[in-house]
C-alpha cells in the first residue's frame, strides 16, 4: 500500500523538476524536459498521468501568475486563475490518452504531441518536449524533427532507458560544440529597456526618441534593423509619415512592432519601414489568449481584442528575404514556427515586449525556445525585446 503512494509522488515531484529545469530560459536545459514523456509512461492510473502533467505544465509556466499581476496591476489572483485554466487543455489531452497497455502508449502519445502542437489544442501547448530537438538535433530540420518525435514515442516504452541514453550523449555533445544561431549579414536587432510604458507612450516625443536610439545604434553595413513588439504604438498615417520623413537618404528598413486597431479590434502587427514608405509586413498569429485574444466577444455580439490569423502569412518578405517572423506569444507553442518553416524561409525574426515579466524567467525561455527552432533548421535569427 505504501508503495502505491510512494510511486505516484515521486513521478510528481520528478515531473515539476523537469518542468523547472527544461524551461528555466537556458537553451542547453531544454532537453530536461523530456524526463517528463518517462514520467508520463511510467504512470500506473489515469489519475496519476493527470497530476505528472500538471506538475510539469505548472512549474514549466510557473512566471504567469506573477507576469499576469504585473501586466494588469493587480494582486495574484486572476494569474493564479489564468495559470490554472490554461493547463487545462494539457493535462486533459495527456490524462484522456494514458493507457494501460505498454504496446498502445507509443501511439497514444505521438497522438497527444501532434494534438498539443496545433490548434486548437496547441493554442496553450507550450513546454512542448519537442522544443529539445534545436539542441539534440542542430541542423537536421525535418529529419532532426522527425527524430526528435521518434524519441518522444520511445520515451515512453520499456526500452526507455536506451533512448534516454542516447539522448544523453547527444545532449552532452551537443552541449560541448554549441554555438548560437548566426546574426544575418546585415541585419541587428535592437533591445530596449523602455519597461510599461513602450507601445502606450504613443507621443510624437517617444517616436523621435525610438529614431535616435535607432541612429546611435546602427552601424556600417546594417541595412535591417528590428525593434520590438508595440515599439510604434499605434500605426496611423502620421506615424509612418514621421518615420519615412527620418529615413529619408538613409539605406535602412525597420521592422517594428505596432497596433492596427479598427471599430472590430485589432491586429499585432510587424510593420516595415524605409525611405519608400511604409506597409504592414505581418499579422500576428496566435496572441496571448485571454488578454489579447478574447474569441467569446464575438460569441456575445461584442468587439475588442486582438485577432488571430492561425494559418495566414506564415512568411513575409523583406527586400530579397524571406523571413518567419514570431511575435511574443507565438515562441512558446510549436505550430507558428513549423507552419513558416514549411515554407523553407531565409531567417528568423523574433520580438516581443516583456516588461511584465520582470522577476520571472518567461522572456528567457521565449529566447531560448526561439534560438532551439533556429539551430533545429539552422536559420539565422534575429532578436528584439522590450523588458
Amino acid at each position: 500500500m505504501r508503495r502505491d503512494y510512494l510511486q505516484p509522488a515521486v513521478l510528481t515531484v520528478a515531473s515539476v523538476l523537469a518542468g523547472m529545469v527544461g524551461w528555466s530560459g537556458n537553451v542547453l536545459l531544454l532537453p530536461a524536459a523530456l524526463v517528463f514523456p518517462i514520467l508520463w509512461g511510467h504512470a500506473r492510473a489515469r489519475y496519476v498521468a493527470a497530476i505528472v502533467s500538471a506538475g510539469y505544465y505548472l512549474a514549466a509556466s510557473r512566471g504567469l501568475p506573477q507576469g499576469v499581476a504585473s501586466f494588469y496591476a493587480s494582486d495574484l489572483w486572476p494569474g493564479l486563475l489564468l495559470w490554472l485554466c490554461a493547463s487545462g487543455s494539457f493535462v486533459a489531452v495527456h490524462t484522456v490518452l494514458w493507457t494501460k497497455r505498454p504496446d498502445r502508449r507509443p501511439f497514444r502519445y505521438l497522438l497527444v504531441a501532434a494534438l498539443m502542437a496545433v490548434p486548437p489544442m496547441g493554442i496553450t501547448g507550450w513546454s512542448h518536449p519537442v522544443t529539445a530537438g534545436g539542441v539534440l538535433f542542430p541542423g537536421w530540420g525535418w529529419p532532426g524533427l522527425v527524430a526528435m518525435t521518434a524519441g518522444l514515442m520511445g520515451l515512453v516504452t520499456r526500452m526507455w532507458p536506451a533512448v534516454a541514453i542516447a539522448f544523453a550523449g547527444l545532449w552532452l555533445w551537443s552541449a560541448a560544440f554549441w554555438t548560437d544561431p548566426k546574426l544575418p549579414e546585415g541585419w541587428q536587432g535592437v533591445d530596449l529597456q523602455m519597461g510599461s510604458s513602450l507601445g502606450r507612450d504613443a507621443s510624437i516625443q517617444r517616436h523621435r526618441d525610438l529614431i535616435a536610439t535607432l541612429t546611435d545604434r546602427a552601424s556600417d553595413g546594417i541595412r535591417n534593423i528590428v525593434l520590438p513588439e508595440s515599439a510604434l504604438s499605434f500605426w496611423t498615417p502620421t506615424v509612418e509619415r514621421l518615420w519615412v520623413r527620418a529615413l529619408q537618404s538613409t539605406d535602412i528598413s525597420v521592422i517594428a512592432g505596432a497596433a492596427m486597431v479598427d471599430a472590430a479590434g485589432y491586429d499585432n502587427v510587424l510593420v516595415t519601414l524605409s525611405d519608400n514608405g511604409g506597409r504592414v509586413l505581418y499579422r500576428q498569429r496566435v496572441p496571448v489568449p485571454g488578454s489579447m485574444w478574447q474569441p467569446w466577444r464575438s460569441w456575445l455580439g461584442t468587439r475588442g481584442g486582438a485577432r488571430a490569423h492561425f494559418f495566414a502569412n506564415p512568411v513575409a518578405t523583406v527586400g530579397d528575404r524571406q523571413v518567419a517572423p514570431l511575435i511574443c506569444y507565438e515562441q512558446f507553442v510549436v505550430w507558428p514556427v513549423l507552419q513558416s518553416m514549411l515554407h523553407d524561409p531565409d531567417l528568423i525574426i523574433a520580438v516581443g515586449n516583456g516588461w511584465w515579466t520582470k522577476g520571472t524567467s518567461i522572456v528567457a525561455i521565449q529566447r531560448a525556445s526561439a534560438v532551439a527552432w533556429a539551430k533545429l533548421f539552422a536559420k539565422p535569427l534575429v532578436i528584439s525585446f522590450n523588458t
